[in-house]
């Protein structure tokens, strides 16, 4: 929260004049252990009860509920050698991004710590689950009722729904969302004055109205037009770029954390990844002038599509590209829903299918399905090793491979290579073949046999099988994925 919204949402808890399940008061107790069940128990309260948040504010008496001030100091509170709020963010888990403020008001000093509600999964503190029972805080595996109703809520709420910013007033929320953009990316004219902006933004999900003329800031407002996203709580959210010296990650030659929401700020960020890499040195028959070792339109996609699928529930990470000199690898939080090896003919699956619509509105996207085929076959195009895609045990990655000449390909490379081909073949109703395989690899007419081993590596490998068994001319024998 902002100065202003920081002292309204202070105002407002003092008006209330007592604590609830997501609300404690304290004067001066901020013993650490303490402070992180209090975290993990407004995470979960607040989800439950569908608040963004949930607070714990020092200066009030809890028994009288008199505004009386606080000693403590958040900034200067030590566990051992370590910062308070440092240590509780390397106990909690997920890690929830809590803020303490500290402010004044009628010559009296209050600390508020703003805890944002649960997602995706409930909040731990020393891998214990807590929740408030109207005003006492509980071990939530002792009220498994609420257990069940917590999940039930976080496994049906996406993330574009949740709210990165509440109690603001209409010239705030135009200062934090960047609506010149939004309504450019549409193709439409700004309407005149303040009150048709923000009727619209209201309308397409990206604010909530409230009572008192303010305003909500959704998660989807704010992850698509923040102008700063540190500003709106979603700092880790902001795509990083770095760039290394050579092919390892030893030597940083510069590094951009970004900002701008993800609409606003895509065009400024593939300029920028763009502007980082080398000119290829060598390309295929189709392309004969000097230009990027790789094809912008396989950037674009790959990031686009690594913004969208991204878990957002995974905290304290977000959207990575690294550029070293012989590959680009794009990185995202969440498995991915669909098999690394079916992403070229089956359309995707969504965690974050609001996002997603609005980004492909926007122009952003590719449609459904046809993203990844456009990477293939623009890879194809330059005749580049086949990109690769991988899963971790949290994240996927996309990895874009430097100019390498038949020649210099690994085995892998090339069956991946020729899996991929039979794919697009397969996508565009049609069938791999050796003369396909070597156009794909620019393999002279003479050298079939060369294409024949790759094709005949990549059948053993399980990938490929051939579309007429009965055929056994490997010249003219077709083939297609093994799952076709």
């Amino acid at each position: 929260m902002t100065g202003p919204e920081v002292q309204r949402t202070l105002l407002e808890l003092l008006a209330i004049r007592g604590e609830r399940e997501w609300l404690e008061l304290k004067v001066n107790d901020a013993e650490p252990e303490s402070v992180g069940e209090y975290v993990s128990a407004m995470a979960n309260v607040a989800a439950l009860l569908g608040r963004p948040r949930g607070y714990v504010l020092w200066g009030v008496e809890n028994e009288t509920f008199a505004p009386v001030g606080t000693t403590f100091d958040p900034s200067s509170a030590r566990v051992g050698n370590e910062e308070l709020e440092n240590w509780l963010c390397r106990l909690l888990t997920p890690r929830p991004d809590v803020r303490f403020h500290t402010l004044e008001h009628a010559g009296l000093r209050f600390v508020l710590l703003e805890v944002p509600a649960a997602f995706h999964s409930p909040v731990r503190f020393k891998e214990t689950e807590y929740i408030r029972v109207g005003t006492y805080k509980k071990k939530l595996r002792d009220y498994p009722e609420k257990e069940r109703a917590l999940w039930g809520i976080l496994d049906r709420k996406p993330f574009e729904q949740g709210v990165a910013r509440e109690r603001v007033t209409a010239d705030e929320l135009l200062g934090f969302l960047d609506f010149p953009a939004f309504f450019s990316l549409l193709k439409q004219p700004i309407p005149p004055g303040a009150t048709g902006i923000v009727d619209r933004l209201v309308m397409e999900g990206l604010a909530l109205p409230r009572h008192g003329s303010l305003y909500d800031v959704t998660n989807l407002g704010a992850i698509l037009f923040a102008k700063d996203l540190p500003a709106l709580g979603l700092a880790r959210k902001g795509v990083r770029v770095v760039v290394y010296d050579g092919v390892n990650r030893v030597n940083t030659l510069r590094e951009q954390a970004g900002v701008r929401g993800y609409a606003s700020g895509f065009e400024g960020l593939v300029e920028f990844i763009n502007a980082q890499l080398p000119q290829n040195e060598h390309v295929g028959q189709a392309l004969r002038k000097e230009q990027r070792m790789y094809p912008e339109i396989a950037i674009r996609e790959l990031v686009a599509n690594a913004l969208v699928h991204q878990d957002f529930g995974l905290t304290g990470t977000g959207p990575m590209i690294e550029i070293f000199r012989d590959r680009v690898e794009i990185t995202n939080p969440g498995v991915p829903l669909i098999e690394t090896d079916r992403f070229i003919d089956s359309p995707p699956r969504s965690r974050n299918d609001a996002l997603a619509a609005f980004m492909r509105r926007l122009g952003i996207c590719e449609e459904r399905g046809s993203g990844i085929d456009k990477v293939i076959s623009w890879v194809e195009l330059f005749q580049l090793p086949a990109p690769d895609f991988r899963r971790t045990d949290t994240h996927t990655q996309a990895f874009l491979y430097a100019h390498r000449p038949f020649g210099k390909m690994s085995s892998q490379d090339r069956i991946r290579a020729c899996y991929q081909h039979a794919v697009l073949q397969w996508v565009s109703n049609a069938e791999m073949t050796n003369a396909t395989i070597r156009k794909r690899f620019a393999i002279s007419d003479e050298n079939y046999a060369t294409a024949s081993r790759v094709i005949a590596d990549a059948v053993k490998a399980g990938l490929i099988k051939a579309f007429d068994p009965g055929n056994k001319s490997r010249k003219y024998s077709k083939y297609v994925p093994y799952w076709a």
